[in-house]
C-alpha cells in the first residue's frame, strides 16, 4: 500500500515530469515518480517555505520559491522549485515539480 507521500505523486498528470531535488534523473512515469518520493522519504524530510509566489490563470496554476528539508541525519537542504498545475478531468493536477539545490554563493 502506498505511503502518504506516494498518494500525492498519483494525483499527477499522466504526462507530468519530476526534476527532483536529490537526483539527477528527470522522472516521467508514474511509477518513476513515485520510486523517488518512497525513497526521497526514508530520509524523513521536515520542509519549511521561505518564500514563494503563486499564479493562478484559467485552468492553470504555478507555485515557485524556495525551500529548506531538514533530514533525519541533521542535513539541511536549501532549495527552489517551481510547482506546475492544471485543471484536467475535474481534478487538480501536478504537471511538472521541478525542485534544485541552492547555487553555491
Amino acid at each position: 500500500m502506498p505511503g502518504p507521500e506516494s498518494s500525492r505523486v498519483i494525483r499527477t498528470a499522466e504526462n507530468a515530469i519530476l526534476l527532483p531535488t536529490l537526483s539527477n534523473t528527470p522522472r516521467l512515469t508514474q511509477e518513476q515518480r513515485v520510486d523517488y518520493f518512497d525513497h526521497f522519504l526514508e530520509k524523513r524530510p521536515v520542509g519549511s517555505i521561505g518564500s514563494r509566489v503563486i499564479r493562478i490563470g484559467c485552468n492553470m496554476a504555478a507555485d515557485s520559491g524556495t525551500y529548506t528539508f531538514a533530514l533525519a541525519d541533521g542535513t539541511k537542504v536549501p532549495a527552489r522549485y517551481t510547482n506546475t498545475y492544471e485543471f484536467i478531468d475535474g481534478k487538480w493536477l501536478i504537471t511538472g515539480h521541478h525542485s534544485s539545490m541552492m547555487p553555491e554563493k
